[in-house]
């Protein structure tokens, strides 16, 4: 009994749970690796590709730039390319610029509660080099070439590498999350994500008036946003988001200076009863940084709810100014969010506003007025055509023949609508086809004031489309770009014929005309460098000269550059005024127009375009000197080849380094290998400036010349236009055969 018992608790014992499981120890901690650290991190700053965008942005506008371009491709996630003119950044900074915690902004903790510039923490490049590829093109003032380096994990791939530059920076951010798949795959939809970059360039643009912007896709012509440097806000507003919302904008003021620390200046615009939106726009600025602020949103929807009728959703625009130690702007890892001091008391205020600026602007309403056009059109189908009466079978659309088959045609896509509606009848009057108003209406945008009031220019514009030739007109409407032949030449098909088009004569006639349409209303490119005209002259008349080396003309060619240049310094003003060409009072350029979007001329060109300003132009008669200007900056932009020689030719030759060595190589071997001795750095340059011009063409010239160019008689006769094939003629070659 006693042995069997204590057997049975033994066995009791062995069963319980608290010996059957062993008791577990504490996980060990430890240390992550630094590379793990920061891409946790990068994934919280960089959250979007449009995260992206707006950190790149903001360090160009604490850069002090005036210009920033945006160009995106798959949304983001494949490149996004930011470039700006501001100061660029110093070789020597390059090696811990994508290191983080390294920034320009602060070096203290206290220096975060008075600062000024959008970024201070150093994270944000830092981010983009663990979940991307970057590469960071620079210049800042002073140096002759710039540098671009590689960083990946926040390292610099390779030494900075001297190459050409424009004055700035271009940062390149490609394959955004490519070592973060699940990141990558919630973020294919790419028209998405461009639609917030775009709707983020928008914002900045209205509030950073200062600073032009600009936004597309890789590889398209028109910019989705497209703003210029203007003095009134509600200007940027109206080219940013339309009349239709700037018309109905109202003014709205709030300030206070209570001595409790309730102080703050506000300002912007709202929109009023008139406006129509099914969504709420917030444009909200603290201290000239983007933010969110749902509290203001939902109190500024709470008054137009009660307010308005079928609450409608507002447009809103703020600036709200508050002294720096009022404002945290470090509670959110990418700064969208801040916390301000006296919040509610502020929003009260604003509001209160709000409210009072609608019930006085609610005593009127205003109503569009549409008129309804009834158009008679139905549809109908090959068996009831057939059987309406004799007459209407024989007008049948005969089928079309083979030769006569257009393979490519840029206006009239396949399937339109129109074969489906019956014609308008005779006794019907004739009103405006709907193409020629959205021909009409594109121009009228892209070139808002083509009426100059100047009676001589009226004459001239007058003079271009009375000697348009149709044919041609017709052609190049409706031409489609195919190649380029040779340096000059392009091919384009019009119809069933295939043509040799002298881009260099289309694309000065072209520069010609929208010089005159654009007369007295040019945007501007602003030079790096003011550029002394004497010595750009002189440098042009050096070029004139058929034997360079003699001296004996030397005296000569600087007297002319002299009066050239006392010349153009009186003219000054009126080169300023009617064509956006300044030189100041030292006789320096720093100004040139913008005669096509998205085109900058060749400035080897510069000084050609100076001497003849100085020695064609005839400034005593009013038509003939706008007409000479006009003219010399026609030449000036056309789309001449490249001073250096095209290398994909026999021009390769022009970039073979020639010294003893070389030679003494040639003479042993008999053979040199034609890469060794190649100038690398000129090769380079001189592919870029080709392949530049080559998408300017396609890309630019095209375009523009189907929308704006009237190509004049002389053209037709002149070599510009020669046809080299014609389908029809060429079946016939073919049926000999």
């Amino acid at each position: 009994m006693i042995d069997g018992s204590s057997l049975t608790v033994e066995m009791e014992e062995e069963n319980s749970p608290a010996t059957a499981i062993a008791p577990r120890e504490p996980p060990k901690i430890q240390r992550l690796e630094e590379s793990v650290v920061n891409r946790i991190a990068a994934g919280e700053v960089i959250q979007r590709p449009v995260s992206a965008v707006k950190e790149l942005v903001e360090n160009s506008l604490d850069a002090d730039s005036s210009s920033i371009s945006v160009v995106v491709k798959d949304g983001g996630l494949k490149l996004i390319q930011v470039s700006d003119d501001g100061h660029g950044i110093r070789r020597e900074d390059l090696p811990i610029l994508c290191e983080r915690h390294t920034t320009s902004k602060l070096t203290k903790y206290e220096d975060l509660f008075s600062l000024s510039s959008m970024g201070f923490r150093g994270e944000a490049l830092a981010s983009m080099t663990y979940v991307a590829h970057v590469t960071v093109t620079t210049i800042t003032k002073g140096q002759i070439h710039g540098y671009r380096v590689s960083y990946r994990d926040g390292v610099m791939e390779h030494e900075p590498k001297a190459c050409a530059a424009v004055k700035g920076t271009q940062i390149m951010v490609e394959n955004l999350f490519y070592n973060m798949t699940a990141r990558r795959k919630t973020l294919q939809n790419s028209a998405d994500d461009y639609g917030k970059i775009v709707d983020l360039l928008s914002r900045m643009a209205i509030h950073h008036n200062n600073v032009s912007f600009s936004c597309r896709k890789h590889g398209a012509v028109k910019a989705d946003v497209h703003s210029v440097m203007s003095p009134s806000r509600l200007d940027s507003i109206r080219s940013v988001y339309g009349v239709s919302v700037a018309k109905n904008l109202m003014k709205v003021e709030v300030s206070s200076c209570d001595p409790s620390g309730c102080t703050f200046d506000m300002e912007g615009f709202i929109s009023n009863s008139n406006y129509v939106s099914k969504k709420t726009i917030l444009v909200l600025f603290i201290n000239d940084r983007l933010v969110e602020c749902s509290a203001l949103k939902r109190a500024i929807e709470i008054v137009y709810a009660a307010t308005l009728p079928k609450a409608s959703k507002p447009f809103v625009y703020m600036s709200i100014n508050l002294p720096r130690e009022h404002v945290d702007i470090n509670i959110h890892p990418t700064k969208k969010e801040v916390s301000l001091l006296n919040q509610e008391i502020i929003i009260e205020m604003i509001q209160s506003e709000v409210e009072v600026k609608l019930r006085n602007a609610n005593d009127t309403r205003t109503f569009q007025e549409q008129k309804v056009e009834y158009i008679q059109s139905t549809l109908t189908s090959p068996r009831s055509d057939s059987t309406v009466s004799p007459k209407l079978s024989g007008q049948k659309t005969q089928k079309v023949p083979v030769n006569k088959m257009v393979r490519t045609d840029s206006s009239d896509p396949a399937g339109r609508l129109h074969a489906f509606l019956q014609p308008k009848p005779h006794n019907l009057p004739d009103k405006v086809s709907s193409l020629s108003v959205v021909r009409s209406s594109v121009r009228q945008r892209r070139n808002p004031k083509e009426t100059a009031d100047l009676s001589s220019v009226q004459e001239l514009i007058a003079g271009v489309d009375s000697c348009c030739h149709p044919g041609l007109l017709e052609t190049v409407r409706n031409c489609t770009y195919v190649g380029m032949a040779d340096d000059v030449f392009a091919l384009v098909q019009y119809n069933t014929h295939l043509y040799l088009a002298n881009v260099v004569n289309l694309s000065k006639e072209l520069m010609y005309q929208q010089t005159l349409r654009r007369f007295a209303h040019f945007n501007a490119i602003q030079l790096s460098d003011p550029a002394p005209l004497s010595e750009l002259i002189l440098l042009a008349l050096k070029e004139e000269d058929l034997d360079p080396e003699t001296d004996k003309n030397d005296d000569l060619k600087e007297r002319i550059a002299e009066m050239n240049t006392e010349l153009l310094k009186e003219k000054a003003e009126m080169l300023e005024e009617y064509f956006s060409v300044y030189i100041d009072s030292n006789g320096n350029l720093s100004r040139l127009p913008v005669i096509l979007d998205q085109y900058t001329p060749d400035m080897d060109r510069v000084p050609e375009f100076l001497l003849c300003l100085g020695n064609d132009v005839e400034w005593e008669d009013e038509k003939s000197c706008f007409q000479g200007v006009s003219a010399a900056i026609g030449n000036f932009y056309a789309m001449h080849p490249p001073l250096l020689p095209n290398p994909s030719g026999d021009g390769i030759q022009f970039y073979t380094k020639r010294g003893e060595s070389s030679q003494e190589k040639s003479d042993l071997d008999g053979n040199v290998e034609m890469e060794d001795n190649l100038d690398k750095d000129l090769l380079s340059d001189a592919e870029n400036a080709w392949a530049q011009r080559e998408w300017s063409i396609q890309h630019v010239l095209f375009p523009s010349m189907r929308l704006f160019l009237k190509p004049p008689a002389s053209m037709a006769s002149n070599g510009t236009f020669v046809k080299v094939a014609s389908l029809e003629k060429l079946y016939k070659i073919f049926e000999r055969c």
